[in-house]
């Protein structure tokens, strides 16, 4: 073996045992796990000859985020074990209804006057800065199933970065159809235009991606906790289940033209609804966990690399402050006013709005966009998406840990219940 391939084989290994061990060793220290992945790519770009240029592999990128996204949606969904109702889901359904589409109109409006961007440029800018990351967010989310740390504040980013990407794909294939239909330049969608996007890419896609996920859920949960002893899944002890759940789901809701991130999501409610106590539970999720670790840390120092090598040379001042703006503005503005009046107290209220954490599903949205029409100005969308990318890792990495002790050693102080009733 060449000594390249031998410097891969070790810089390998030591990253996946830095996955392992650094989590432990980073609980409650102001540094996240991507916030040292990608300075060691940084560092990997500046000084390996030759490092992959993110750019120039868009099939890959696209493709390589869209599998991060779907086994950190089936991870996350299996975490959640507060059962699916109206009440005990109330501030994610807030954030949905509320705070999502005044994020996506709040950012698209900024784009177009304070950048100067073409309204569907910036709509396909709102759409993929206005959702909840599920991969980045990990340090925010409710604990392993059946762990008990499930407060208000981890419960409503967890099930807000599985559920809102539903309401952010629409926005993104109403930029693409625009792109399509010869508006980059300018101009507003017909009603023609409207029309269809409303019947297809919102009703028909956000329908078959819940049914179809909900459908594939039950199946599976009636196979691994219902069948005769012998028969069930769940003897199997095998935690790659989850990965099949996860491709299987993504897949159908796909092949059915519906969102194959929402079907994943609600796959794993719906095999958590079949049987909530099993053991099995903690088997799937933590498989899923490692498997999404791992990837995570190979595409943060793609994403580190990438920096050093020029992802971010377009970026403008005006384009470094508006990415500030959706982080600390826009975003916490949105989650207060969709949590404004809301039975929850006001420090809980203000960490929901501001851990608003951008990240590997804003590159899927983007690169998915940018391989199905030309919008133009593809090199500042992505300098604009990686900084505020850069950006939410350096701000909330660094603010989450601190933030969230301090609630839980407050709520011991008060003898504050972590949990919520259904």
């Amino acid at each position: 073996m060449s000594a390249t391939g031998l410097i891969l084989f070790i810089g390998f290994g030591l990253l996946v045992i830095l996955v392992a061990w650094l989590p432990v060793f980073l609980r409650g220290r102001p540094v996240s796990l991507a916030m040292i992945f990608v300075a060691l790519g940084a560092a990997a770009g500046l000084f390996i000859p030759g490092w992959p240029r993110w750019r120039d592999h868009p099939v890959f990128v696209e493709h390589f985020t869209e599998i991060v996204v779907i086994i950190a949606l089936m991870g996350a969904g299996l975490k959640i074990d507060r059962k699916l109702s109206w009440r005990g889901w109330i501030a994610t359904w807030r954030l949905l209804a509320i705070a999502m589409p005044l994020s996506i109109g709040a950012i698209a409006g900024l784009a177009v006057a304070a950048l100067g961007l073409p309204v569907p440029v910036a709509i396909l800018l709102g759409a993929l800065m206005a959702p909840t990351d599920p991969v980045l967010a990990s340090d925010i989310q409710v604990g392993p199933p059946r762990s008990g740390e499930e407060d208000e504040v981890r419960f409503a980013l967890t099930s807000e970065a599985g559920l809102n990407d539903g309401l952010a794909f629409p926005f993104v294939n109403l930029a693409i159809a625009m792109a399509a239909a010869g508006l980059v330049a300018g101009g507003w969608p017909g009603p023609a235009l409207l029309m269809e996007w409303l019947a297809v890419d919102v009703a028909w896609k956000m329908a078959a991606g819940i049914g179809v996920g909900w459908a594939v859920g039950w199946l599976a949960g009636w196979a691994t906790f219902h069948l005769p002893e012998g028969a069930r899944l769940s003897r199997t002890g095998d935690g790659f289940l989850a990965l099949g759940l996860t491709f299987a789901s993504y897949g159908l809701a796909e092949w059915a033209h519906g969102y194959g991130f929402l079907a994943v999501f609600v796959t794993a409610l719906s095999f958590r609804a079949a049987e909530r106590q099993d053991k099995f539970h903690e088997e799937l999720h933590d498989f899923a966990e490692q498997v999404e670790r791992i990837l995570m840390m190979i595409l943060l120092v793609l994403f580190g690399g990438a920096l050093t090598t020029g992802l971010m040379a377009p970026l403008s001042l005006a384009d470094a402050a508006f990415g500030l703006a959706v982080l600390l503005v826009v975003r916490p503005l949105a989650g207060a006013v969709s949590l404004a009046g809301g039975p929850w107290p006001t420090g809980e209220k203000a960490l929901i709005a501001f851990f608003g954490i951008r990240g590997v599903g804003s590159f899927y949205y983007l690169q998915h966009a940018l391989n199905e029409r030309d919008f133009g100005q593809a090199d500042r969308l992505w300098a604009i998406t990686a900084f505020i990318v850069l950006a939410s890792i350096l701000i909330h990495g660094a603010t989450a840990s601190p933030l969230l002790a301090r609630m839980d050693r407050r709520r011991d102080a008060d003898g504050t219940a972590r949990d919520l009733p259904d």
